[in-house]
């Protein structure tokens, strides 16, 4: 029996070793993150992973671990061919039940050697940016949303400018203290003259460390909302670190902020802003609804394109028009243009540089063919979830929306997706929810607000019926002419229903 059970169960640990190794790589080997994924369906998640396949990606730290793993593996069978025949079973059942907690501490334990060398990395990413000196401005963007389309378009005008060789940004995903710090060894040359750093954190004091690493004297709130609740714990730990609060005191006396003020939550901020750091005093506030130091009026949003106009104090003025999806864009070309101006430019040069924005920079992309697909699958929060419902209406055919139950949103979560069901209800025809997470709260909505047929909202996870469901859906009245029909992929739906879906267009 023990050569019988040898090579399948071999298989069956490492498949969990991966599926593991896998999600702890998913949530940046964070435990507040790891923790929150289970803040729904624990249990069922916990069970689903003895059977469910994944591969991390594999880079040098996760081929150290898989190797480690395998080794352990067979220093288990080693330890389980000496029992004696009757307690074999037994045994081998224990260690299979509990691989997930043996494996994540393995995940765990590999993560003291990982923080000593993260240590060395960082060091080294500091003292390459002392060297630049005050010959390098850097510009810090941070927020619960909106920071990478901020820091795509902030890059993209400046460029226009200053010259494409002397702008660096962070590229996708480099938000960590990691990232940032290889970006630093990797791609800082001496021609860079500006530094567009995207800030991300989960802990409270990690933007004040990503800040010590590359010096920001211009910093950038986008807006503030409970994504990642769940991980930071509170409100305050929230607002210390995506709030801006560590970004702001972090920055020279001589420095520039420019704060979102369509964000309820930086509105309700605004009297203790000075009281972040009373030395700065160089504090801009944009809006599209008042009239601050930057605002914009006359907004038009049509399918492929965004118009408007930005007004600032000084009396300077233009007009934009922009191949972006959507008003939440508009907020984002604020922030980016005030700190533009800080830097020289006139409105109308900034204006001229928005035209080399490409919608994918905005992480909403429209995808047109035999049927409209907006993929919006970069990444997801409560507030692009209803700016890009909202956009939907510039759309008259049916309106299809597929995306999973939102994360790491705390004791906020049964409330967002209930705000979002009834978003839904105004909007949409069918809604395809791919996580049984929050599902109930979304059909909640929907029912609240009433105007859209109940069985319309699916829990549907699988791929391959979320495809057939659209198409049957879509060919119940083969009269309607699909090219005003739209569907909208929101945040990390399944790389397989992107990949069906796009078939179908064809």
């Amino acid at each position: 029996m023990k050569f019988f059970i040898l090579f399948p169960g071999l298989l069956l640990l490492t498949k969990n070793l991966f599926f593991w190794i896998w999600l702890w790589q998913l949530k940046e080997y964070h435990w507040g993150r790891f923790r929150a994924h289970f803040e729904t369906e624990a249990l069922k998640k916990i069970l689903s992973s003895f059977w469910r396949v994944k591969f991390p990606v594999f880079t040098k730290k996760i081929i150290i671990l898989s190797f480690l793993g395998f080794f352990f593996e067979i220093f288990i069978f080693i330890f389980l061919f000496s029992l004696p025949e009757e307690l074999f079973l037994f045994w081998f059942l224990g260690v299979f039940f509990f691989s997930p907690l043996i494996f994540s501490l393995l995940v765990l334990g590999f993560q003291i050697p990982t923080d000593i060398f993260k240590k060395r990395i960082l060091e080294k990413a500091k003292q390459k940016r002392e060297k630049f000196g005050e010959n390098l401005l850097v510009i810090g963007i941070t927020g619960s949303y909106g920071k990478t389309s901020t820091k795509e378009f902030l890059a993209t005008i400046l460029s226009e400018k200053f010259g494409k060789d002397k702008v660096l940004k962070t590229k996708e995903h480099q938000n960590s203290e990691m990232g940032i710090s290889q970006c630093i060894l990797k791609e800082l040359r001496t021609e860079h003259k500006i530094f567009v750093v995207e800030m991300a954190a989960y802990d409270r004091g990690r933007i004040k460390l990503l800040c010590d690493i590359a010096k920001p004297k211009i910093g950038i709130i986008t807006g503030i909302n409970q994504q990642h609740l769940g991980v930071f714990g509170s409100m305050e730990n929230l607002l210390s670190a995506e709030g801006g609060k560590e970004l702001i005191e972090s920055l020279p006396e001589d420095g520039m902020a420019a704060l979102n003020w369509d964000s309820e939550i930086v509105q309700s901020l605004k009297f203790k802003v000075q009281n972040f750091n009373l030395k700065l005093k160089n504090i801009k506030f944009c809006s599209q609804k008042e009239k601050l130091y930057f605002w914009a009026k006359d907004i038009k949003i049509e399918k492929e394109f965004i118009s408007f106009k930005i007004f600032s104090k000084d009396n300077d003025s233009a007009d934009f028009k922009i191949n972006l999806l959507g008003t939440q864009n508009i907020e984002n070309i604020l922030l980016a243009a005030a700190v533009a101006k800080e830097l020289g430019m006139s409105l109308e040069e900034i204006s001229q540089g928005c035209q080399k924005i490409r919608p994918e920079q905005s992480g909403m992309k429209l995808i047109k063919n035999k049927i409209n697909i907006i993929d919006s699958t970069y990444s997801t929060n409560p507030n692009a979830v209803f700016a890009h419902l909202e956009y939907l209406k510039t759309w008259t055919g049916r309106k299809i929306i597929v995306m999973p139950c939102l994360i790491e949103l705390g004791k906020a979560s049964k409330e967002i997706h209930s705000k979002i069901g009834e978003k839904i209800a105004e909007v949409c025809d069918l809604a395809i929810i791919a996580t049984e997470g929050r599902f109930k709260n979304i059909k909640q909505g929907v029912i609240k607000k009433g105007g859209m047929k109940n069985e319309n909202v699916l829990f549907i996870e699988n791929p391959k019926k979320i495809d057939n469901k659209i198409k049957s859906f879509l060919e119940k009245d083969l009269s309607i002419e699909p090219k005003n029909d739209i569907i909208l992929l929101e945040g990390r739906t399944s790389a397989k229903v992107v990949e069906n879906l796009l078939k179908f267009k064809e």
